[in-house]
């Protein structure tokens, strides 16, 4: 009979002949423009920290002095004595913020996906997603009895075509990221919510990598393309642009008392501690007083891409902050990243499972914290490694 380790043994020789194996980085100070990692000082090419808020002092200072005033936890889960008055401002906080009638707050984005997702569609229910669609909204769907149809990455005239009958069904709802993790495009939410609504179906964005970056102040994809109200759930992060971490869900008040009810994630995890509640809600508040962040995110992006454009490297079809370099070959996206960050750039190569086998790449994130002679830095480098390893 074989033993778990030699069980491990086994998938760590496949993960390392496929070139699959992640480097373990460590990250020794605070996530900033320049971070100590694995004992250097590197350019951080690779955070989410789209806005600069995760060492911002403001923040921080708001989450000591919750620790101080609430302690480090609460002791139990949101439903038994888990709720804090924090829970409940940020919530609160955060609907008026997106326009919504309601939020809730889970512990991860990840948890949020498959905890709304599990509770809410099931036996007789259609769920229609992206192609490309985050791994929370798969894995919350898989555990579903739901049946699936997946449509041709931003797509209409797929989605058209998987909604084709779907009238015989309880419910039917259309299911996409705002922001593709991956390739930096963005999902044509007006043509989508058209649809649903000529279909009569439903509609789901995860906007976690939308949240912060587009749209009035940072309120996301649905704010950006006009779509308040026409969209059904929107789902969002803390942990990229607001620099904390945790998931939320805003919908319509009754929905988002169901999910209260009803989420099994929500219902037995411990609720989140009060420093990271109290670090949400002053990312919120911060954002909304700080237009100038999104300038600087954009004007960054704009810069860094056109610049990545000239020297010859393949940023595929990005629209946003994240901005990957395609390689396509596993083994050399892994040795670009390495003498990168030999070269004082830290970057992550992105390789199957999370995109297609010929489909690697380095993803790189701009914030707006970044200066120009940060940029200008990393694409010198990136210059150099790219003609030394006949990328451009």
């Amino acid at each position: 009979m074989q033993t778990l380790e030699d069980f491990a043994r086994k998938e760590l020789k496949v993960l390392e002949e496929e070139n699959r194996l992640w480097p373990e980085h460590v990250l020794e100070s605070p996530t900033s423009n320049w971070s100590i990692v694995d004992g250097r000082e590197v350019l951080m090419l690779c955070s989410n920290d789209y806005l600069g808020l995760a060492n911002n002092r403001e923040i921080k200072q708001f989450a000591i002095q919750a620790i101080r005033a609430y302690g480090a936890g609460s002791g139990a889960v949101r439903v038994i004595s888990g709720t804090m008055s924090l829970h409940k401002q940020l919530e609160a906080e955060l609907a008026e913020y997106k326009n919504a009638e309601d939020a809730v707050t889970f512990q991860s984005g990840f948890v949020a996906n498959f905890g709304t997702l599990s509770a809410t569609l099931g036996e007789g229910d259609l769920a229609i997603s992206d192609e490309l669609n985050h791994g929370s909204i798969i894995d919350g769907l898989r555990i579903t009895k739901v049946e699936r149809r997946v449509y041709k990455h931003n797509d209409l005239d797929s989605l058209a075509q998987m909604l084709e009958g779907s009238k015989k069904y309880n419910k039917v709802m259309i299911i996409t990221d705002a922001v593709f993790s991956m390739e930096g495009d963005i999902a044509p939410l007006p043509g989508i919510a058209k649809l649903a609504e000529e279909y009569g179906a439903m509609t789901y964005v995860d906007d976690a990598h939308g949240e912060g970056v587009l749209g009035k102040l940072g309120r996301g994809a649905v704010n950006h393309f006009g779509l308040e109200g026409k969209v059904d759930v929107e789902m969002g992060t803390f942990s990229k642009a607001f620099g904390s971490v945790g998931g939320y869900v805003v919908s319509g008040k009754e929905f988002c008392k169901m999910l209260r009810n009803k989420v099994r994630p929500y219902l037995l995890s411990g609720s989140q501690p009060p420093a990271v509640t109290a670090a949400n809600l002053a990312a919120i508040r911060y954002v909304q007083r700080h237009p100038e962040l999104f300038d600087k995110l954009w004007k960054n992006t704009k810069y860094f891409k056109e610049k990545l454009k000239k020297l010859g490297f393949d940023t595929g079809k990005s629209e946003t902050p994240i901005t990957p370099i395609m390689i396509g070959d596993s083994k050399k996206a892994q040795d670009l990243a390495k003498a990168l960050f030999n070269e004082g750039v830290f970057t992550i190569p992105i390789v199957y499972p999370m995109v297609p086998k010929d489909k690697a790449r380095i993803r790189t994130i701009i914030n707006a914290k970044h200066s120009l002679s940060d940029l200008d830095f990393a694409l010198e480098r990136l210059e150099n490694v790219g003609k030394k390893m006949n990328i451009i």
